[in-house]
Parts: C-alpha cells; structure tokens; sequence
C-alpha cells in the first residue's frame, strides 16, 4: 500500500512539472498566462492512466535535471471567492 501511494505522489509530482514546463514555455513565446487559468488545473489525473508505465531502460545512467519551482504568475488576483475547490 504504501509503495502505491509513493508510485501516487510521484506520479502527481511529475505531471506537476510537466504543467510548470509549459506554462513557462508558454511565457517566453509572450503568451500572458491568466491564474484563474492555471487555478482550473489539476496535476492529478484520473484517467488514461498506463497501470504499469512506461518505462525507457536506456536512460538508466541520466542524471536527472534540477527542477525551477518558480513561476513568474501573480497569484495575488486571486482571492478565496475565486479559487475552485479542490
């Protein structure tokens, strides 16, 4: 049970970057990204989900990059009325 769980949160976690990725990928292209946008996304997904992965045996020795936990998104517009629930 708990190596699911972990298999979960890391799961969750990866998706979480692959969005922080293209919002800043969206941001050099000058696209202006709207935090009432981003407060509809949810890391987590529900569905589509490989029940085993994918995984690539040939990038075993790859050092994985650090990751950038900024995002250059004011947050301050939002307000408690605004954020969905989650």
């Amino acid at each position: 049970m708990r190596f699911t769980s972990l298999l979960a949160n890391l799961l969750i976690f990866h998706n979480t970057l692959d969005i922080a990725d293209v919002v800043r990928q969206l941001q050099a292209e000058g696209e202006v990204v709207d935090p009432l946008d981003l407060a509809q996304i949810s890391p987590y997904l529900a569905e589509h989900g490989n029940r085993f992965g994918v995984y690539s045996t040939h990038e075993i020795g790859i050092t994985p990059q650090d990751y950038d936990t900024r995002l250059d998104v004011d947050f301050s517009v939002l307000d408690d009325d605004q954020v969905p629930a989650a």
